[in-house]
């Protein structure tokens, strides 16, 4: 990889798995000695949270398994298009929003994927489950398909598969 991928993670709120990927992601990247390829940020195709740190469950889950992030949520915006290379959606509704909000631009839609299209035991219908409305086992398991998602993802674009 000659240049910079530029690289967003987009789910509702912005509070839980986009933001665990993006820094799931830079962190997997950081160990591989291959953060300075990549520019990773996450999304929200809502507004409820904008401003607020990522999900408290989410994080003591994932200092649990000795990883410790920060951040802000931010909403989508149309101009995210022009400025990331690969906008991942987290599930498949996300997915059908950034696809609206594409319209029938060839350039932005063909940006969009799914994590789990990345993950070795998914395929790209499946989604990052949210588990927001459930018990600390569902951040777990959200937490583990992040992980291997993002370690897919890096493997492929290290292929050139992406």
């Amino acid at each position: 990889m000659s240049q910079e991928t530029r690289i967003l993670f987009v789910c509702q709120g912005n509070i839980i798995r986009s933001p665990l990927a993006e820094h799931m992601f830079k962190h997997l990247a950081e160990q591989a000695g291959l953060s300075d390829q990549f520019y990773v940020r996450s999304a929200g195709t809502s507004s409820y949270h904008v401003g607020e740190s990522p999900d408290s469950r989410m994080r003591r889950v994932a200092a649990k398994n000795g990883f410790k992030y920060t951040g802000r949520a931010r909403q989508f915006q149309t101009a995210d298009f022009n400025n990331f290379d690969l906008i991942i959606a987290m599930d498949t509704q996300n997915l059908s929003i950034l696809k609206r909000l594409a319209g029938s631009s060839e350039e932005h839609l063909a940006k969009l994927r799914t994590m789990r299209t990345f993950d070795p035991e998914g395929d790209f219908d499946q989604s990052v489950p949210d588990p927001y409305y459930g018990g600390i086992d569902g951040f777990q398991i959200t937490f583990d398909i992040v992980k291997r998602s993002s370690q897919g993802l890096l493997e492929a674009l290290q292929k050139g598969a992406v």
